[in-house]
């Protein structure tokens, strides 16, 4: 089975771009991946277009020796826009198998663990009643796990001020009324999506006290490990790190460390279910669980669904609140996941279990997007 053709979409669906791609064979058997770098949408597609120069004629059964010779091949190997694109060549290539076999991705992978993936949804809403209100009504729904955010979006073209001392503080009292309001059972997280320093991260969690968090995601920039290691010594808040992580590698000095709690793997970004396997194999070894990174599209969701069925260690996957207009991925989208009792189940469909309107999305546009822009107070920038 030859692959004959790679395509790659990069188009705007629903509220953002979508990195779409997807191989061909001669056989008639083709497949779907996603690459989950926003906003440098078409860089990864450069790099899908330098890949299938040489892809083309390959075995599509060759999975594994394919990610090595993309990986290794340009001399400077990995980087995120590469290993995205990857990514999305690994994932169509694992649905081609599913299918041309008749059976589950997830079955190649190992096998089925579970019958349904159970998932975490997250409240946008601001510190303060609304976010109270946001929490008890997702609670009322039946959701066990919950994560936060900070609140703080702002656009490129207007930027918004991001106080820390402010948002840490109130953050900190938001989280504890509600603690104590929805209880302990509740599992309750908040993402800072990389924000803070060291040292603003220890204030934000004495300021919560013992048994508030059961999860602490991105604080600070994963970039330096050392860091980290210096935070882990100030708190015992278990952290949720890695879907900036682009390979095995960035994940290993956080896994051998034990430095992350939960790791955080995408598989649009981190190699695809080729690397997203080894990931969840590495976390095993240290008793740490998986908490799938999914805030992309149908396709990703996907193949994510395909790793969290055929792995031991799940703790839950994340659903994206981001995205109103749903109506627009069914448009664009046949079989997508869909979440029903706070989960999604696990089906017996042929490789990933999704196909794509090529037609529709071959006339889609592709829109520049810049994520929003934060200034601190005094007029320096710092992360979205």
């Amino acid at each position: 089975m030859k692959i004959s053709d790679i395509k790659v979409y990069p188009v705007w669906v629903g509220h953002r771009n979508l990195c779409l791609v997807k191989v061909e064979t001669d056989e008639g058997v083709y497949g779907w991946g996603e690459s989950g770098l926003s906003s440098r949408e078409l860089a990864v597609a450069g790099a899908v277009k330098h890949y299938r120069d040489f892809l083309i004629g390959r075995d599509a059964r060759n999975i594994g020796a394919l990610w090595q010779e993309m990986y290794r091949s340009q001399y400077f190997e990995g980087g995120r826009v590469l290993t995205a694109a990857i990514s999305a060549i690994d994932i169509a290539l694992w649905d081609i198998a599913g299918k041309a076999l008749s059976v589950p991705t997830y079955q190649l992978l190992g096998g089925k663990q579970r019958n349904e993936i159970p998932l975490f949804v997250t409240s946008t809403k601001p510190m303060g009643q609304a976010l109270m209100d946001d929490f008890r009504a997702l609670r009322e729904q039946g959701w066990e796990v919950i994560r936060a955010t900070t609140g703080e979006h702002g656009s490129p073209t207007e930027p918004t001020t991001f106080d820390v001392r402010k948002s840490i503080a109130a953050a900190a009292g938001s989280l504890k009324e509600i603690r104590q309001e929805l209880g302990e059972e509740l599992v309750l997280g908040i993402d800072y999506h990389h924000r803070l320093s060291v040292a603003e991260t220890a204030s934000f969690c004495q300021k919560l006290g013992e048994g508030v968090l059961d999860f602490l995601e991105e604080p600070i920039r994963d970039q330096s490990v050392t860091a980290y290691q210096g935070l882990r010594k100030l708190t015992n808040v278990p952290f949720a790190i890695g879907e900036e992580f682009a390979s095995k590698w960035d994940f290993m000095p956080y896994i051998e460390s034990d430095l992350t709690n939960f790791a955080r793997i995408d598989v649009c970004n981190v190699g695809g279910l080729t690397e997203a396997m080894k990931v969840a194999a590495m976390a095993e070894s240290h008793y740490i669980d998986i908490m799938p990174h999914d805030p992309l599209g149908p396709v990703c969701t996907a193949a994510t669904i395909q790793m969290c069925a055929a792995v031991p260690n799940l703790a839950w996957c994340e659903i994206a609140p981001y995205d109103s207009n749903k109506s627009d991925h069914d448009k664009y989208f046949i079989n997508r996941p869909q979440e029903v009792n706070r989960v999604y189940q696990v089906d017996d469909a042929p490789g990933l279990g999704i196909d794509v309107n090529e037609e529709l999305i071959a006339e889609q546009s592709f829109k520049f997007w810049e994520a929003p822009r934060l200034y601190k107070p005094d007029g320096s920038y710092t992360n979205w």
